[in-house]
């Protein structure tokens, strides 16, 4: 497809497909979603000139990976967003097989982004581009090419750039596959945004002592939380555990500390950042009032998302709730930010037995539970979520063949909060020491039901739709 054609389709398949969505029982009400097509990961995620800004890998064009463009919200209070001009478009030779993801700066009062141009020949080969684009006075904005390519030692693999500045210099982190197939996060600095010198390695395969961590590392980012660096990141093909990694990629998080003279990065084990279903590619940012602030995309590439019901209604995919993260005797937290609170309608209290629970409506709810034994939630039978002194077991059957698929947390479990959304689940764990996102697709209406002897302790709140305006 030419550039010129690229434009009219892409407004005739958001203006076909917009209807189409919001007429299937499964769109979200409140989570920020595709109007047409498939969205995958949040790129360019900042506050900036009073708005937050994010952008999302989307393909307008289909419920598929191939065509990839940055589509773009922006919000006042990261509860309420509205759609922006589409930011970038594959019509550039570097760029011409994918804007693949990266981030968003501040580059003196200008909002700058930072991404990869994926570029792929046709005897299989591919490189990667990384470049800038400013905004510009319409909203839009203009590319200004690529400023770093293809380092050496590395395949064409190399892509999201996560840029901040610290003491008056740029760094930017790199998901990479080294010439050996070993996921690798590389580090580079720089005065100006234009010119980069590299650092070296501080993370990955071989790395530190970490062995068999996986032939891939996309989407990392590097950020410092109460006085810790951690990195986040998403490594491809790391071991499946009995109880961990079962997605087909994780998603996960390693702390240490960063020097910045030498630009390494000393560390400890890695460990899962979410356990449920559907998490990847999350990407963080400072807010307003200087909280860690994450979103992540609830999907996970090849695995069963293209058997996902939606794609019959044209679209597919959807975000995570903007979470914040706190980090305390050595555990990354996670919990909703503040101001999702504002979605809650009438507050209502339970207690009893598990068995004598009212029944909620699952379309947009929240609800806390103080379970005082095992117990067990019952979505729409669809997901099944159970509790005990082990931890958690969450099922739901496989979109493929029927198959009873289980995901797992560990621990002592003293308190849950759940969001829902239609088709989707965020368990909050121990005020956010664990987290389990999943999409699931229940006829509606649908409940959540409660099962048991025990006693639980519930407080649950309808919640208000959210739409993008």
């Amino acid at each position: 497809m030419t550039l010129p054609s690229r434009w009219p389709a892409v407004l005739q398949a958001v203006m076909k497909g917009q209807p189409r969505a919001l007429e299937d029982s499964h769109y979200p009400q409140w989570h920020p979603a595709p109007v047409t097509g498939l969205m995958n990961d949040p790129n360019g995620f900042i506050w900036h000139a009073g708005r937050y800004h994010l952008f999302y890998q989307w393909n307008p064009l289909g419920c598929d990976h191939r065509y990839k463009c940055w589509g773009h919200w922006s919000s006042e209070d990261l509860v309420q967003w509205q759609h922006e001009p589409m930011a970038l478009m594959p019509d550039e030779e570097y760029d011409r097989s994918g804007c693949y993801s990266g981030s968003a700066v501040d580059n003196n009062g200008v909002l700058t982004l930072c991404y990869t141009g994926n570029v792929k020949f046709d005897d299989g080969s591919r490189t990667a581009w990384q470049c800038l684009a400013v905004q510009n006075a319409d909203g839009g904005f203009d590319k200004l090419g690529p400023v770093l390519p293809l380092p050496e030692g590395y395949t064409g693999h190399v892509r999201d750039p996560k840029v901040w500045q610290h003491n008056g210099s740029w760094y930017m982190v790199l998901g990479a596959q080294d010439q050996q197939k070993r996921g690798k996060v590389l580090l580079y600095k720089s005065a100006d945004l234009h010119t980069w010198d590299a650092c070296g390695e501080i993370a990955g395969h071989g790395v530190n002592g970490l062995q068999d961590a996986g032939y891939m590392w996309e989407c990392p980012d590097l950020f410092e939380l109460e006085g810790t660096q951690v990195l986040i990141c998403c490594p491809q093909g790391l071991a499946r555990e009995p109880h961990r990694y079962l997605n087909t990629y994780p998603a996960t998080w390693m702390s240490g500390d960063f020097a910045w003279d030498s630009a390494t990065f000393s560390h400890g084990p890695l460990h899962e950042l979410d356990a449920g279903f559907e998490f990847y590619a999350p990407q963080t940012t400072l807010s307003a009032d200087g909280r860690r602030i994450l979103i992540g995309w609830m999907g996970v590439p090849d695995g069963e998302e293209m058997l996902q019901p939606t794609r019959e209604h044209g679209w597919i995919h959807q975000m995570t709730c903007p979470r914040e993260l706190n980090f305390r005797e050595g555990k990354l937290y996670q919990l909703p930010i503040r101001e999702l609170a504002r979605l809650r309608e009438q507050e209502h209290q339970w207690q009893g037995h598990a068995d004598d629970a009212p029944r909620l409506d699952a379309g947009r709810l929240e609800f806390t539970l103080i379970p005082d034994g095992p117990v067990n939630v019952n979505f729409a039978d669809t997901l099944w979520l159970s509790v005990d002194e082990q931890g958690i077991q969450l099922r739901r059957r496989s979109l493929e063949n029927g198959d009873m698929l289980t995901r797992y947390w560990c621990g002592k479990v003293a308190s849950l909060r759940v969001l829902c959304d239609r088709s989707s689940v965020e368990i909050f764990i121990n005020d956010g020491e664990g987290v389990m996102s999943s999409r699931y697709f229940p006829e509606h209406p649908a409940q959540v039901r409660f099962e048991g002897a025990p006693v639980i302790t519930l407080r649950y709140w309808s919640l208000r739709a959210c739409m993008i305006e």
